[in-house]
């Protein structure tokens, strides 16, 4: 768990609360304020200057100190300015015994906890809701504390119980949906003509079948026992599998039936693997020709189905033009279709995390595929969605092969002490978040505030507790729980030295939440928040000038401003008669598909210096 700010800030007035963060990783290590800080003589007049100056001290060795003993008690001592190197994922413990869980609030036993024995009880009062926990000391390991992480150290509880045996990687499945509706014949100059020759026009399915067969070639050379599918649409939807079977095909009734679609997939087989099929596969792709409707939503679900058979496969859409036909139609409802697009797609996604499916979409420029919802499938599942054109389709299928879930079936759950909160989720002091898959690099943001009636009693103590726990499968179906917790300082000092605060943290948070609310159609709230930022962005640029880090984060800012307006403006120019449909957010329905895009990725932002999986939280 690191922090980007070692203390939360409690002023004396709650209407001043002042900005801090924090950043939490799952790889278990934690920055801090540098020592040395002292309250300055308030010159202004203010009644209560609670300003802090900063007392130069030498800067500590770089190197980390070697690691004592365990029979020695390890004394506090001084802080850097830098936090300290991450440890390997190798430092984490790992238990195979239940974790010792609070009877309220489902915290964990942990190195932030003081349970005391009672002739033959161990009694726990929660760090974090205060409950009084009573439990028979033979229960907990025959008398013994349960084991508790160290300060700076995370846990693994590993479940003795696995869905199934192990997976290889190579058994994973990769479905590549391909629309092949008449406007994927539109033509795109790759070569400028001349006074010798005409100019080259191709096709968009034409790139897209020369990008396919780039990527079996590039698969039989670095995974040939990987196995891949085949699936198109148009006015129905074929299923070629691996090429060596006859094509399923599907039209008419069947692409209003969500139920057999999803047994069809389900129960398709795709027995070998791409040095065996390439061929048959290369022909399939070469005969294709572009005719017809776009019936995506139909094409989706079964490739999900045939994709959820094994975990960690993916499933690759490549489309042109909004659904119209079938389940999920975007241009228009149907009243015969049982499943409105929002909810359909919404559902799609949610199956397809469950099932640790990736799913990426991939649209052409200068289209209205209806991105903002299509882009559901990618946004849950943690894959990729993007604007292609016939020069980079190949680049960006490549990209979204390579993808590989870490984990599936991922929550997070935050604990903070009772009087805090999560602006924007819940007002509650504990936040449950379902993540569904995670890919390589994945950060997640969380914004915590105090209670104003709380900020008295919090400046009370010196420490309050921070516990994440990270529930996942591993790619061999292990169940695991890995549980995180700090103690972080608390100050009176709203005025944070500058150089505590992580802009990288401060830009993925500003990214996500401003993003999130975006496409949940609260573009006023986005608003407000973005100016917020603004303002926090200008005080630290005075106090801690970095170029780069200032242009970044920057840049998201501005991106995300210029979103918000024009969605903004466009509320204003829609009158009385403009008609939205009522399945559609006003979100969604002013999105288009380049402004779509921006979002998402958005919502995916990560810090400029950050690897691996980490969980970022901001302090309001």
């Amino acid at each position: 768990m690191e922090f980007a700010c070692s203390h939360v800030v409690c002023n004396w007035r709650s209407e001043s609360l002042t900005e801090d963060e924090a950043k939490v990783s799952n790889q278990g290590s934690a920055s801090t304020l540098p020592c040395g800080l002292s309250r300055a003589q308030s010159v202004s007049d203010h009644p209560y200057d609670n300003r802090v100056t900063f007392v130069q001290k030498l800067a500590p060795s770089m190197a980390p100190p070697p690691v004592p003993p365990r029979n020695i008690q390890r004394r506090e001592t001084l802080c850097s300015a830098l936090p300290p190197p991450l440890p390997p994922r190798a430092s984490a413990i790992q238990s195979s015994q239940k974790p010792v869980r609070c009877g309220k609030c489902n915290a964990v036993m942990s190195s932030a906890s003081s349970p005391e024995t009672h002739q033959k009880k161990i009694i726990w009062s929660c760090e974090f809701c205060g409950k009084e926990n009573v439990y028979p000391q033979t229960t907990l390991k025959g008398g013994r504390f349960p084991l508790r992480n160290p300060p700076g150290r995370d846990i693994l509880y590993l479940d003795d119980d696995e869905d199934t045996d192990y997976e290889n990687l190579d058994d994973m499945l990769i479905v590549l949906c391909v629309d092949i509706s008449g406007s994927m014949s539109v033509t795109s100059e790759i070569s400028p003509g001349n006074s010798t020759r005409s100019p080259t026009y191709v096709s968009r399915l034409q790139g897209v079948q020369e990008a396919l067969q780039m990527v079996l070639s590039s698969l039989q050379k670095t995974s040939p026992h990987r196995r891949v599918a085949l699936v198109t649409f148009n006015n129905e939807v074929t299923v070629y599998g691996d090429g060596t079977k006859i094509p399923l095909t599907l039209r008419d009734w069947a692409l209003v039936d969500y139920d057999y679609l999803k047994k069809e997939g389900e129960n398709y087989s795709t027995p070998h693997c791409i040095a065996e099929t390439i061929q048959p596969l290369t022909q399939k792709i070469k005969e294709l020709r572009e005719h017809g409707a776009t019936a995506l939503g139909p094409a989706a679900l079964i490739s999900v189905a045939m994709a959820s058979q094994f975990t960690g496969s993916k499933v690759i859409i490549c489309t042109d033009g909004q659904a119209n036909i079938g389940l999920g139609q975007l241009d228009q409802e149907s009243s015969h279709c049982p499943a409105p697009s929002p909810y359909f797609y919404n559902q799609l996604a949610h199956y397809a995390a469950e099932k640790g499916v990736i799913v990426s979409v991939m649209t052409f420029e200068g289209e209205d595929c209806r991105l903002a919802e299509v882009g559901k499938l990618a946004d849950h599942t943690g894959g990729r969605i993007n604007i292609v054109n016939i020069g980079t389709i190949a680049t960006e299928i490549q990209s979204a092969v390579a993808d590989n879930v870490l984990a599936t079936s991922v929550i997070a759950t935050l604990l903070a002490p009772v009087g805090m909160y999560f602006p924007y989720e819940e007002h509650n002091h504990r936040l449950v978040r379902e993540i569904g898959n995670v890919t390589d690099g994945v950060e997640i943001t969380f914004q915590f505030a105090v209670r104003p009636e709380k900020v008295e009693s919090f400046q009370q103590h010196d420490r309050v507790p921070f516990q994440l726990q990270l529930s996942f499968k591993t790619r061999d179906l292990q169940k695991v729980t890995r549980v995180i917790t700090q103690q972080k300082r608390v100050t009176t000092s709203s005025w944070v030295w500058a150089g505590s605060l992580n802009m990288s943290v401060l830009g993925v948070h500003c990214a996500q939440l401003c993003a999130r609310l975006t496409m949940e159609g609260r573009v006023q709230e986005a608003q407000r928040q973005l100016r917020a930022q603004q303002d926090l962005l200008k005080d630290i640029s005075q106090q801690k000038p970095s170029p780069q880090e200032e242009s970044i984060y920057g840049n998201w800012i501005s991106t995300m401003s210029m979103i918000c307006e024009d969605l903004t403006t466009g509320k204003q120019n829609t009158t009385e008669t403009d008609t939205i449909p009522a399945t559609r957010t006003p979100s969604t329905a002013s999105l288009s598909d380049a402004a779509a895009k921006v979002v998402y990725q958005m919502k995916r932002a990560k810090s400029v210096s950050g690897k691996g999986q980490k969980v970022a939280m901001l302090e309001h």
